[in-house]
């Protein structure tokens, strides 16, 4: 049985540059805006100390974001953690066609992330990068997972071609 297995984390430079950016941003506004309460007022110190505490929140939680992909002989696994706490499993009975593909992400789903489109791209589940396992659905609709493992998943995705045409 050949297992293919792939965790991606947002880790791009660019990426850390603007979390970092704009942290500074954010704490720089909360403590000049701190600096002008009353100190004798704990409402205030309360809403700063909260304001920051939500603002270290969001970038913890950007940082534990991971996109984790398994294919096995059982179907194809995948999911955003913490969005899905289990992964989503596809049996190959409901893939009508399986493949890798280049793709554009700001112009096919706007960006990375868990991301959908309103027309014919569907959803997608994305990091980084341009390359993506396509998945079309027997119900028709659309999921792309991307990878940053192309020929690794070609190769898994060849041993199971015959599940796609057996179910």
């Amino acid at each position: 049985m050949r297992v293919f297995r792939e965790v991606q984390k947002f880790r791009q430079w660019w990426f850390i540059l603007i979390i970092i950016a704009t942290t500074c941003v954010v704490f720089y506004g909360l403590f000049e805006e701190y600096k002008e309460v009353e100190k004798e007022s704990s409402t205030d110190l309360i809403t700063f100390i909260v304001s920051a505490l939500f603002a270290l929140l969001v970038i913890a939680i950007i940082f534990i974001f991971k996109l984790e992909t398994k294919i096995n002989e059982q179907g194809i696994y995948y999911g955003f953690w913490p969005f899905q706490l289990k992964l989503k499993h596809v049996p190959w009975s409901e893939i009508k066609k399986i493949y890798v593909r280049e793709y554009s992400p700001i112009s096919e789903y706007g960006g990375w992330g868990y991301r959908f489109s309103f027309g014919k791209h569907g959803k997608a589940y994305n990091v980084s990068g341009s390359t993506g396992i396509q998945i079309i659905f027997k119900n028709g609709k659309k999921t792309l997972i991307g990878t940053q493992k192309k020929e690794e998943v070609e190769s898994v995705l060849k041993t199971y071609q015959h599940k796609l045409l057996h179910t």
